[in-house]
C-alpha cells in the first residue's frame, strides 16, 4: 500500500435527483425521487430532501410514495445522466490518465500516476479544485475521499457525502476502521454479514482479532483471506482505467413475482429490445445471447445461445431470449428477468433472414414494441408523458411533464436557467406538443479557469516537477 492518500473516489451526490433538480428550477430543495413509476416500480435515487421521510434507493416506489406523498417522482432520464457523467469523467481524466469508473456517477482515479497529487497537501488540493470544477461545470455537487488505497478512499467518500471531501491520512486507517460494521468492507453483503454476526463477529476490529484462520473456516479461503487482508487495511487493488466492455446487459426485479407465463414472455422480450438498444447506443453487437432468471425460491438461472456471428439485431435477441427461456421452468414464479448481450464486437454481421422477418414484423401492429410494454394502466400515446420527461410547445417553448391521465397531459414550463415556470395542462393529442430532448446544464468549458484558480489558490510544487 502506498505512503501518500494520491487515490481518489468520487461518488457525486445523489446523482440522478440532483440532476434533476439542476434540471428543474421548481424542484430546487424539494423532495425528488426517480425511478419506475410503475406499481412494481423500484426507486433509483432520492434527492437528501426526499430521504428525510425515510426514501432510499432499491425501495419499493409504492413504499416511497407512502413516505413520502408530496416529493416529485420523475421517471428517469438516461441519456441526460450519462451526458453530464461523460463531462464528470472527463474532468476526472485531466487528473489522470488511471481512472476506473464504477457507474455513471462514480469512479477512482490514481493521482499519482497523473502527477496531480504526490502527498497530502498536493491530494486535497487535487480533491478541492475538482469538487470546484464540477460544479462549475455541471452545477452539482460530488463528495470526495482520499486515501493511500481503494478501498479508504470509497470509505472516506461516504463519510464526506454530501458535497464534502474527506482524507484519510496514512497511518490512521487501523484506528478509523476498528469500530465500523463489518458491512463497511466490500464484499460483506447482508449475507455475509448476518453469517459473520452470528459468529459474533460484528465490527472491523472484531473481525481482524479473530484471525485469518477462522475467516477461512466460516467465509472459505478466498473470501476469508481478502476480508482479513481489508480488516487490517491492507488493499493493494490498483486503479485500473476502463477495460474494454464485455458485455452488455439489462435485468428487473419485480416487487411481486411473476406467475403468468405469458408475462414472462413479454418482460424477457421487452429486456431484449432495451438491451439491444443499450448495445446500438455503444456501437456495439455480440454474438451470446444471455438470458437470467431468479425463481421465487432466489435460485439463479442463467442460459446462453451462441450465434454464428455477431448481431445488434433486435429481432434476433428477442427469438434467443425467447428460445432460452423456453428451457427455464417459471411454474413457482419469478423475481428477476435478465437479458444480456457477451462476445462483443465493433462491427455487426447482417443476418438477411432475420432483417426480412423484421420488416414482416414491422408491417402488422402487434408487434410494434414501445419503449415499455403496453398495459391497460397507461395507454400507449400516454407513454410519451411520464412524468419528468422533456416536451416542447410551439409557442410556449420548453418544459417538463409534471402528470398525465384522462386524457390530459400538465407541463411545467422552464428550463435549467429560468425562473420557476408556469403550469399548463393540454390534450395528450395537442398537435402543437411534442416530446423534446433535455437541455445541457453545462456553466463553462472543462479549460477555462476553475473556481478554486479564481481565488488565487495554486497547486503545490514539488521539487523536480513542473506542476
Amino acid at each position: 500500500m502506498r505512503n501518500a492518500p494520491t487515490i481518489l473516489h468520487l461518488d457525486m451526490d445523489a446523482f440522478f435527483a440532483q440532476a434533476e433538480q439542476a434540471s428543474k428550477p421548481s424542484l430546487r430543495g424539494k423532495a425528488v425521487v426517480v425511478g419506475g413509476l410503475g406499481p412494481r416500480g423500484v426507486v433509483a435515487t432520492a434527492s437528501y430532501e426526499a430521504r428525510v421521510f425515510g426514501v432510499h434507493s432499491a425501495m419499493p416506489m409504492a413504499q416511497a410514495r407512502r413516505l413520502a406523498p408530496n416529493a416529485a417522482y420523475l421517471y428517469p432520464r438516461g441519456a441526460f445522466y450519462r451526458r453530464i457523467s461523460d463531462q464528470v469523467m472527463s474532468l476526472l481524466r485531466a487528473l489522470s490518465p488511471l481512472v476506473e469508473p464504477l457507474s455513471l456517477d462514480e469512479a477512482f482515479v490514481d493521482l499519482e500516476a497523473g502527477e496531480a497529487a504526490w502527498d497530502s497537501e498536493s491530494a486535497r488540493l487535487a480533491g478541492t479544485r475538482l469538487r470546484a470544477d464540477i460544479r462549475a461545470v455541471t452545477g452539482l455537487t460530488g463528495s470526495v475521499g482520499l486515501a493511500a488505497s481503494k478501498m479508504l478512499a470509497k470509505i472516506a467518500s461516504e463519510q464526506a457525502k454530501p458535497d464534502g471531501m474527506v482524507l484519510i491520512e496514512p497511518g490512521t486507517e487501523r484506528a478509523l476502521l476498528a469500530p465500523m460494521s463489518v458491512r463497511t468492507l466490500p464484499g460483506v453483503g447482508p449475507a455475509t454479514g448476518d453469517h459473520l454476526r452470528r459468529a459474533g463477529i460484528s465490527t472491523v476490529e472484531e473481525m481482524a482479532e479473530a484471525g485469518e484462520d477462522e475467516l477461512v473456516r466460516l467465509l472459505g479461503k478466498a473470501h476469508g483471506h481478502a476480508l482479513y487482508a481489508m480488516a487490517l487495511a491492507r488493499d493493494d487493488r490498483p486503479v485500473v482505467a476502463e477495460r474494454e466492455t464485455k458485455s452488455v446487459s439489462v435485468e428487473d426485479t419485480y416487487d411481486v413475482d411473476i406467475h403468468d407465463r405469458l408475462r414472462v414472455e413479454l418482460e424477457v422480450r421487452r429486456l431484449a429490445d432495451r438491451c439491444v438498444r443499450r448495445l446500438r447506443g455503444a456501437g456495439l453487437s455480440g454474438r451470446t445471447i444471455v438470458l437470467k432468471v431468479r425463481r421465487y425460491d432466489f435460485s439463479t438461472l442463467t442460459r446462453s445461445e451462441t450465434l454464428r456471428g455477431p448481431t445488434d439485431d433486435p429481432v434476433v435477441v428477442r427469438e434467443a431470449a425467447a428460445r432460452l427461456l423456453d428451457s427455464v421452468d417459471t411454474t413457482g414464479g419469478v423475481r428477476l428477468l435478465g437479458v444480456g448481450v457477451s462476445g462483443l464486437a465493433d462491427f455487426t454481421q447482417e443476418d438477411l433472414f432475420a432483417q426480412a422477418a423484421e420488416e414482416v414484423r414491422a408491417e402488422g401492429p402487434e408487434d410494434e414494441v414501445a419503449e415499455e410494454p403496453v398495459t391497460a394502466e397507461v395507454p400507449p400515446v400516454e407513454h410519451r408523458w411520464r412524468p419528468g420527461l422533456d416536451v416542447r410547445h410551439a409557442e410556449l417553448g420548453h418544459g417538463w411533464v409534471q402528470g398525465s391521465g384522462l386524457g390530459r397531459v400538465t407541463v411545467r414550463f422552464e428550463t435549467p436557467e429560468s425562473e420557476v415556470g408556469r403550469v399548463r395542462t393540454f390534450r395528450i393529442d395537442d398537435p402543437a406538443l411534442e416530446p423534446a430532448d433535455p437541455l445541457p446544464l453545462v456553466r463553462r468549458r472543462p479549460d477555462e479557469p476553475s473556481a478554486v484558480d479564481k481565488t488565487g489558490d495554486v497547486p503545490v510544487a514539488r521539487p523536480g516537477n513542473s506542476r
